[in-house]
């Protein structure tokens, strides 16, 4: 019996095109001097200040790998951590404005390579492999992220 083609296997075609677009996504958050887990982190705390409990839940991130990713964007100056009052047991992460402005050039970055990598699909399509790709079971807990 022959191999399948590595085209035919849904798994190495997603392998390979998620290296590929994982390449120019790192590239357009390198405007800021950041990785990609770094950037969503700072995508994630846009909206307001959250604990950091919660902000591990969102992201799908072990708390020890958040910790080490708050350190790197704290000492960067793009976010602060400080005891919420109430409960001094709980961290309350926010965004600086520092990280505002980092986050801004990011969002323009990744928008250009977002065309490049998907403007030849429509918005329909775009929404159809969001739901899609939803859809593709992977548990972050048992992997490893490599950034």
């Amino acid at each position: 019996m022959a191999a399948a083609h590595p085209n035919d296997r849904l798994g190495f075609l997603l392998s390979f095109r998620g290296e590929l677009t994982g390449a120019r996504i790192r590239a357009a958050v390198a405007v800021a001097g950041l990785h990609p887990r770094n950037a969503m982190t700072l995508m994630h705390l846009a909206p307001g200040a959250t604990s950091q409990r919660e902000l591990a839940v969102t992201m799908e991130v072990d708390p020890s790998q958040l910790v080490a990713i708050l350190n790197e964007l704290e000492s960067s100056g793009l976010c602060e951590r400080r005891r919420d009052p109430a409960d001094r047991r709980r961290h309350i992460v926010e965004i600086t404005p520092a990280g505002q402005e980092a986050l801004e050039r990011i969002d323009e970055a990744v928008s250009v390579a977002e065309r490049e990598l998907f403007g030849d699909l429509t918005e329909a399509e775009q929404t159809l492999l969001r739901g899609l790709l939803d859809r593709v079971v992977v548990d972050p807990a048992s992997h490893e992220c490599g950034e």
